[in-house]
């Protein structure tokens, strides 16, 4: 069993909270109880989450998406009110960590998703170094990135092709960051890969001749929380649990 604010304060640091303005708070959002032993891990702070980490008897719950987010009405009720008084019922503490999450260079979100296609970053995009880019090494076609990307998320990819060119040089960034793909094409990337699209990137893509590739905003970003997860686990000597809440978008 770890005392919580040993665990909060290597987070903090380690994900280096302080250098990102984010869309909400990161670290402690929710206050459980003092000492952790069991954390589980899961991409959203959904009630069928938090169900399921009061029913396993977790200490602490580990996610990306949160429960406070800017421009948010703030009261607690309806399913706000539910999701923290069913944390507060069973004294769960909540982590949620986002940008830092997605930008981590080990355990972050992209990172992940990186090892996971066999890709390598050598330079960052993003008006927060969120996006990474890479060479392209043995996915170097579109159809071969396209398949090897569909195992890893396990679920169809939307392909806008562009012109169909060899890959030299793919940038990704999960979640949803369609809006860097200008700067993907400017950095002179041939693919790019996130988790969801809007309606200029079609346009985009034909005219410049990249490739778009959306595969899920969800499905992009399981790989962090279980890494950080699972060096937490390392570290402090703490059970953890992975949970996949599936959601299509």
């Amino acid at each position: 069993m770890v005392q919580r604010q040993v665990i909060d304060a290597y987070l903090r640091e380690t994900l280096a909270v302080d250098r990102f303005k984010d869309y909400g708070p990161n670290g402690l959002q929710v206050e459980g109880r003092e000492l952790v032993g069991r954390l589980m891990c899961g991409v959203t702070a959904s009630l069928a989450l938090i169900e399921a980490a009061v029913s396993w008897r977790a200490d602490a719950l580990l996610v990306h998406h949160g429960l406070f987010w800017r421009g948010q009405d703030g009261r607690l009720t309806g399913w706000l009110r539910q999701r923290v008084a069913s944390l507060m019922a069973a004294d769960i503490n909540l982590w949620a960590f986002h940008l830092p999450l997605d930008a981590h260079p080990e355990w972050g979100n992209n990172a992940q998703l990186g090892l996971q296609l066999g890709l390598r970053a050598d330079a960052r995009l993003g008006d927060q170094d969120i996006a990474f880019i890479g060479d392209a090494a043995e996915v170097n076609s579109l159809p071969l990135l396209t398949a090897r990307l569909q195992a890893v998320v396990q679920r169809p990819v939307l392909c806008l092709p562009g012109d169909g060119r060899p890959l030299r040089r793919i940038a990704w960034c999960s979640g949803g960051a369609q809006g860097y793909f200008e700067q993907a094409i400017q950095a002179g990337a041939d693919a790019y890969i996130t988790g969801e699209v809007s309606e200029p990137q079609a346009h985009l893509s034909r005219e410049t001749g990249v490739a778009f590739l959306a595969c899920g905003h969800h499905a992009s970003e399981r790989y962090g929380v279980q890494a950080l997860a699972a060096h937490l686990g390392e570290r402090f000597g703490l059970e953890h649990r992975f949970v996949d809440i599936d959601n299509p978008a």
